[in-house]
């Protein structure tokens, strides 16, 4: 029922801001979203997965501590990755910056160990961070944000995920919005609408809690994984 009032009150609201930059357009023969920047060009060419489909067991390290291992079964992060084009410049192969900044929301009712929400936290969860890439070569790359296993346990999994590329002049290069939560539709920013962000349940509660978590995939054990992907975090 909380999640029906969600749909109601924003339904109206979500298509209201549209997600897209100047010069806009779609690739010939398929469905990536291309966005032609002043001196670049950034090719979304495979967007994040949503729901248990971005929820991955992690890469272990045997022998790295001197302590017995805690947690005998495996637990699950969520993993957000996308994967880019870039075409470089007229002058240069490389592209001096790319910032990628990630909005992503949980939904509370899909938490693994929060089994019917004992809690009373709001249906859904709030993050967002940025990253941004330095001396991008011309090329495929990857870039990728997780959520520690506790986020998935007692959050939810990501039922929307938005991300925007942008310049080191701000502007923004390439970006989208993936959802399947009802009200919010794709290829919006639900995260700049306060109507949105602000929603409450018919008994007055947040609909959305902002929390802090999401982290740049360097800053975890996923960096182990495919490494050359990843084009250096600036510092």
């Amino acid at each position: 029922m909380k999640e029906k009032t969600f749909a109601f009150a924003v339904v109206a609201l979500a298509a209201t801001v549209a997600l897209a930059a100047p010069k806009a357009r779609r690739a010939a023969g398929g469905d990536d979203m291309v966005t032609q920047g002043r001196g670049a060009k950034v090719l979304i060419v495979q967007e994040p997965r949503l729901g248990q489909a971005a929820c991955l067991t992690a890469p272990s390290v045997q022998g790295g501590s001197t302590v017995g291992q805690c947690y005998k079964k495996p637990r699950k992060w969520i993993v957000l990755e996308t994967k880019y084009d870039t075409f470089g410049t007229e002058t240069s192969k490389f592209l001096d910056q790319l910032t990628f900044t990630w909005h992503v929301l949980l939904d509370t009712k899909n938490a693994t160990e929060n089994k019917g929400n004992k809690e009373g936290l709001a249906p859904y969860s709030y993050f967002t961070t940025a990253t941004t890439y330095v001396n991008i070569p011309a090329g495929s790359h990857a870039a990728s944000v997780v959520l520690p296993p506790s986020c998935l346990e007692r959050f939810g999994d990501p039922r929307a995920v938005g991300l925007e590329i942008s310049n080191q002049n701000g502007e923004m290069l390439a970006g989208d919005c993936w959802s399947e939560v009802k009200g919010i539709a794709p290829h919006t920013k639900f995260w700049e609408d306060q109507k949105i962000m602000s929603a409450v349940t018919k008994e007055g509660t947040p609909m959305i809690e902002r929390r802090q978590g999401l982290l740049d995939r360097s800053k975890t054990i996923w960096a182990i994984v495919f490494p050359n992907d990843y084009e250096q975090v600036a510092q």
